[in-house]
């Protein structure tokens, strides 16, 4: 069996405090993009009960610790009889990026095991398992657009549909890491919720849709800000950096066409939802 894994992006977000936990608690609003990974789980014949996972596009840094393994592993525990599976990922959704693309090859393992074993798991379900694995990861089960608080693992559903403009994504091939950025923010309750903003028009998200991380992370790498100011002259109604970096990511409408003069080894995409 063969599933896509999607990457999103974050409109907005916001660190509203430290929690006595470690984490912080947030706002964002998730939203899916059309742009994946491939994902192949197969049954083995072997009796051995164990999973053999191997990958092909983008290096990862390990397989071993790969999210994919976790999550077959944590399913594991709990259906011992699980046969021996063969799992292969081919990572195309830039690393560290803030698209999230490791957090849905996850959350798609669940899913794609839940179906290839018929293990008859609920949604509910799903999503529990998921929170285990990341912060991100239960967003990636229902896969639509999404108000997230808490860590980013309680979800809204939203009536967000932005099919008619087109997304251009860029990634500078900077993995950021997400503790660091985290270590650099000041907390801070806003005025207006994130959930009230993006039901305003598009046009004033620039002054008031924020993500938090963008003043850290632009001041230590001045060429991500960049990319956001080069996204608003080519015409973006709406940019901004996804999650806590690298990538950026510019709304437009779909009768603009753009070019850029990014350096060549950029990850340069157009997407649609």
């Amino acid at each position: 069996m063969i599933v896509f894994p999607n990457c999103k992006i974050n409109l907005g977000l916001r660190i509203l405090r430290k929690r006595t936990d470690g984490y912080h608690d947030l706002e964002t609003v998730f939203y899916p993009l059309h742009f994946t990974d491939i994902l192949e789980l197969i049954g083995s014949a072997d009796n051995n009960s164990k999973l053999s996972f191997s990958t092909t596009g983008l290096p990862l840094e390990s397989n071993l610790d790969n999210l994919c393994v976790r999550a077959y592993e944590l399913l594991k525990k709990d259906f011992p009889q699980l046969p021996s599976a063969i799992i292969h990922l081919h990572k195309v959704i830039p690393l560290g990026g803030g698209l999230g693309g490791g957090s849905a090859d996850a959350a798609f393992t669940l899913k794609l095991m839940n179906e290839k074993f018929s293990l008859g798991l609920s949604t509910e379900k799903l999503i529990n398992y998921a929170q285990q694995l990341g912060s991100d990861c239960p967003f990636f089960i229902n896969n639509i657009a999404a108000y997230a608080t808490g860590r980013g693992e309680l979800l809204e559903q939203v009536p967000l549909d932005l099919s008619s403009f087109k997304f251009i994504v860029v990634n500078p091939r900077i993995s950021i890491s997400t503790s660091q950025a985290f270590s650099k923010i000041k907390p801070s309750l806003p005025l207006k919720s994130l959930r009230q903003i993006i039901q305003q028009p598009m046009i004033t998200w620039k002054n008031d849709l924020v993500n938090d991380f963008e003043k850290s992370i632009f001041n230590q790498f001045s060429g991500i800000e960049a990319i956001k100011n080069k996204l608003y002259d080519s015409g973006a109604t709406y940019a901004s950096m996804s999650g806590s970096g690298s990538t950026v990511y510019g709304i437009y409408e779909k009768k603009i066409n753009v070019s850029f003069d990014f350096p060549s080894h950029y990850f340069i995409k157009e997407l649609n939802s």
